[in-house]
């Protein structure tokens, strides 16, 4: 079930609500009772994985002297 994130203009609070997402656009009290409550924008991200390939690790290529690693003829 997705989390949601909002914040109380209220108290300044932010929380978090378990809910599923056909009740996502649905208001929510603040745990202080307050119920002037906005949605904040989350962002998703997933780390880690042995999908994952690590940003700046050297490929083959780069690493064996293939484009660009000298061996190409290109303009670097």
């Amino acid at each position: 079930m997705p989390t949601y994130e909002f914040r109380c203009r209220t108290c300044d609070d932010t929380f978090e609500v378990r809910r599923s997402m056909s009740e996502s656009g649905d208001p929510a009290a603040c745990p202080d009772g307050h119920a002037d409550t906005v949605r904040l924008l989350s962002v998703f991200a997933r780390t880690g994985g042995s999908t994952a390939a690590a940003p700046f690790a050297p490929s083959a290529a780069t690493s064996s002297g293939g484009c660009c690693g000298g061996g190409c003829g290109c303009a670097h």
